[in-house]
C-alpha cells in the first residue's frame, strides 16, 4: 500500500518549523528543568531555605520578564530586517536593545546591590529569610548586568534562525549550574558547605559562563550578527522611536500578565494550605509542558516576520493560518499526554491522598485547556508581534486578565467557595473569552504589515 504523504509545501514548513522551533522548545525545557533543579536541592537543606531563595528571585523574575517582554517587540523588526538580510539595521537593532536593556539592568543592578533587605521586604515580613536572603540578594545582583546583554543576543540569533546556538549554550548552563549548585550547597569535593549561598554563587558563575559563550559564539568565531562595534549605535532617533514604539507594549504586555497571574495566586492563597500546595505543584508541571509548546509563537514571530520583511504580506497570513493549525494540534496532543500522565507525576510530590486529588484535578484543567492556551499564545506572540501589533495585544491579553480571570479567581475562592480545582476551571474562562478575540484580530489581516519597508 503506497504511503501517503504530506503535500510538498507542508513538508517543507514541517522541516522548518522542527529546525527553528524544536531548538527553541528544548532551550525552553531546559530553562525550567534548571530552576526545578535549583528549587529540588535547596530543599533538601529545610523550608527556611527554600522560602529563602524562593522569595529572593522574585526580584529577578519580574527583571527577567520585563527583558522578554521588550526582547519580544525587538524581535518584529529584527526578523523583518533578516527577510531582507539587512544585517546593518539588525545590528542597530540589537544595538538599541542592548542600551535599553542594559539601563534596566542598572536600575535593577544598584537596587539589589544597595537595598537587598528592603527588596524581601516587599514579598516577606519572615525575619530569618530577610536575614538569610540579605546576602542572596546582594550576590545575585550582578546577573542583572549579565541578562541585559544576554537576552538580547539570543532573541537576535533566534530572529536570524540561528536557534541551536542558545539551545547548546543553555546545555553549558544548566549542566554548570546543577554541578556547581551540588558541589557548593553541600560543599562536596572538598569545597565549603554554602548552603543557599552556595545555590546564588553556582548561579552567578553560570550566568557569567552564559555570557561569555554568547559573545564569543557571536564575536569570538565570527558569526553574521557580528560587525563593528560603531554599527550597532550608529541608529537615527527615527529607527529608536520606531523600534521603541513597538516594544514598549510588549514589555507592559508581559509585566501586567505576570502580576495578573500572581493575583491568581493571592486568591487561591486565602483557600488553604493544601489547595495552594496542589496550584503550585499543578503550576510547576504545566510549565514544563506549557513552555517547550508555546515556542510555536517564537517560531512564528520569526517565520512570519521573514516573509513580511520581504513584502510578502499575502504568503505571511497563509504561513501563519499553516502554523496556527499546527499550533493546535500540538497543544491537543500535549494536553492529552498531560492529562493522561498527571496520577503518576503528582506521585512524586508526596501529597497527602486530598492534596493528590486535587492537584490531579487541576492538571486535568490545564490539560483540556492547553489547546486554546498555545492558539492564543501563538497569534499573541507570533502573529501579532510579527506585524508590529503590539498595542491590540496589550489590550486584549491585559483586558481579559484584569477583567475576566482576576475577578472570577476571588469570586470562586472567595466569595462563592467553589473546591480549588473548580476555581482553576473558571478562571479558564479568560482564556476562552481571548480564543474568539484572538481568533478575529488574526483573520482580520490588520497586522499583516511590512514595517520596515521605508528603513
Amino acid at each position: 500500500m503506497e504511503r501517503l504523504k504530506p503535500p510538498a509545501g507542508e513538508e517543507k514548513l514541517y522541516k522548518k518549523l522542527i529546525r527553528v522551533a524544536l531548538p527553541i522548545a528544548l532551550q525552553s525545557l531546559i530553562a525550567s528543568s534548571l530552576s526545578l533543579v535549583d528549587t529540588l536541592l535547596v530543599g533538601h537543606l529545610g523550608e527556611t531555605e527554600l522560602a529563602t531563595v524562593g522569595l529572593s528571585t522574585q526580584f529577578m523574575f519580574i527583571f527577567w520578564m520585563v527583558l522578554f517582554g521588550f526582547t519580544g517587540g525587538m524581535i518584529t523588526y529584527m526578523s523583518q530586517f533578516w527577510g531582507k538580510r539587512d544585517m546593518e539595521n539588525i545590528r542597530r537593532v540589537v544595538g538599541i536593545t542592548v542600551t535599553v536593556s542594559f539601563s534596566i539592568g542598572l536600575v535593577f543592578f544598584f537596587a539589589s546591590l544597595l537595598m537587598p533587605e528592603a527588596i524581601l521586604r516587599v514579598f516577606t515580613d519572615i525575619p530569618e529569610v530577610i536575614e538569610m536572603g540579605r546576602p542572596f540578594v546582594r550576590l545575585s545582583s550582578v546577573i542583572f548586568l549579565a541578562w541585559s546583554i544576554v537576552v538580547p543576543l539570543t532573541a537576535a540569533l533566534k530572529a536570524t534562525q540561528q536557534t541551536r546556538i542558545p539551545l547548546w549554550i543553555s546545555i553549558a548552563v544548566f549542566s554548570s549550574n546543577t554541578i556547581l549548585c551540588i558541589i557548593l550547597i553541600y560543599g562536596h569535593l572538598g569545597a565549603p558547605r554554602l548552603g543557599v549561598m552556595g545555590a546564588a554563587t553556582a548561579t552567578v558563575i553560570s550566568r557569567g559562563l552564559e555570557l561569555a559563550l554568547y559573545l564569543f559564539v557571536i564575536f569570538g568565531r565570527g558569526n553574521i550578527l557580528a560587525g563593528p562595534l560603531r554599527t550597532f549605535f550608529s541608529w537615527t532617533r527615527g529607527l529608536f522611536a520606531r523600534v521603541l514604539g513597538n516594544a514598549v507594549p510588549t514589555m507592559l504586555n508581559e509585566m501586567l500578565w505576570s502580576v495578573g497571574v500572581a493575583m491568581y495566586l493571592a486568591a487561591y492563597g486565602r483557600v488553604g494550605v493544601t489547595e495552594v500546595a496542589a496550584v503550585q505543584a499543578g503550576n510547576t508541571i504545566f510549565n514544563l509542558f506549557s513552555l517547550a509548546c508555546f515556542s510555536i509563537g517564537d517560531a512564528m514571530l520569526i517565520l512570519c516576520g521573514e516573509k513580511l520583511g520581504r513584502g510578502e504580506t499575502e504568503a505571511a497570513f497563509e504561513l501563519g493560518k499553516r502554523i496556527l493549525r499546527i499550533a493546535i494540534l500540538i497543544g491537543a496532543a500535549a494536553g492529552g499526554i498531560l492529562i493522561l500522565t498527571s496520577s503518576l507525576i503528582v506521585r512524586l510530590f508526596g501529597f497527602t491522598e486530598l492534596g493528590a486529588h486535587y492537584a490531579v484535578l487541576i492538571l486535568v484543567v490545564y490539560g483540556s485547556t492547553l489547546f486554546i492556551k498555545i492558539h492564543n499564545a501563538a497569534i499573541l506572540t507570533g502573529a501579532l508581534r510579527a506585524g508590529g501589533d503590539t498595542r491590540i495585544g496589550l489590550v486584549i491579553d491585559i483586558g481579559t486578565v484584569w477583567a475576566i480571570g482576576v475577578p472570577l479567581a476571588f469570586a470562586g475562592a472567595l466569595w462563592l467557595g467553589l473546591p480549588i480545582y473548580l476555581c482553576v476551571l473558571l478562571v479558564q474562562t479568560e482564556e476562552v473569552v481571548k480564543f474568539f478575540i484572538m481568533r478575529r484580530r488574526f483573520k482580520s489581516k490588520i497586522w499583516v504589515r511590512d514595517l520596515v519597508e521605508d528603513i
